[in-house]
């Protein structure tokens, strides 16, 4: 009888015993698969995190590069946009800021902006600065001394002397880029020059007379 209960009781450990065993291996391999499932994720996750900051770095480059592009190629273009429809009768005022490079278009009667437009100015202070007017236009000119031209200019300054007009040009009537390229910083010999489509507009539009403020 002993010996029986002895044997039920070995066999109650026993079971017992494997049944722990089970339960630890069970929780082992749990944790094991749950440490390599987190292992796993955090691989992934910092993959996903690493394509993601290529991804930006080379969205930031294009866009670098689509920028320097568009700086580049600026003078092809209107610098402010849609232009302004002017009224016959209304009255205006041409602002030069040498300080930011810019020409900016106002109406003296509403005292409204109108438009802006991107300039390069004279190199060394060589944009006299006062208060001037609008006098004659022409469509071209070219100076031997300075081996350049440029198109759709209006006087405003001694009569043919200090223009507004497009990016230089060379003997052929080609537009020089790399002085082009130079919009938006000081690069005449005095003179306001301004994109190609923005002289254009300026000379088909400005009244004679349009009152040109230049400052520092």
């Amino acid at each position: 009888m002993i010996t029986t209960i002895i044997v039920a009781m070995i066999a109650v450990i026993s079971l017992l015993g494997w049944q722990i065993y089970r339960a630890q291996a069970t929780t082992h391999a749990q944790t094991v698969a749950l440490t390599q499932k987190k292992a796993t994720a955090k691989k992934a996750s910092s993959k996903k995190a690493s394509q993601k900051a290529l991804a930006l770095k080379k969205a930031a480059k294009k866009a670098a590069a689509a920028k320097k592009k568009a700086a580049l190629n600026l003078w092809k273009h209107p610098t402010g946009g849609t232009y302004p429809t002017l009224k016959q009768t209304g009255t205006y005022k041409l602002t030069v800021s040498l300080k930011k490079q810019r020409v900016y278009l106002d109406d003296e009667t509403t005292h409204k902006r109108l438009y802006t437009m991107i300039c390069s100015a004279g190199m060394d202070n060589t944009t006299p600065t006062g208060t001037f007017a609008v006098q004659e236009r022409g469509e071209s000119f070219y100076n031997n001394s300075l081996s350049e031209g440029a198109n759709y200019w209006v006087s405003w300054l001694n009569h043919g002397v200090y223009l507004f007009h497009t990016v230089p040009t060379d003997t052929a009537g080609n537009y020089k880029v790399a002085e082009a390229q130079k919009l938006g910083k000081p690069a005449s010999h005095g003179c306001i020059r301004l994109s190609v489509p923005d002289a254009k507009w300026l000379y088909d539009n400005i009244p004679f007379g349009t009152k040109v403020v230049v400052n520092k």
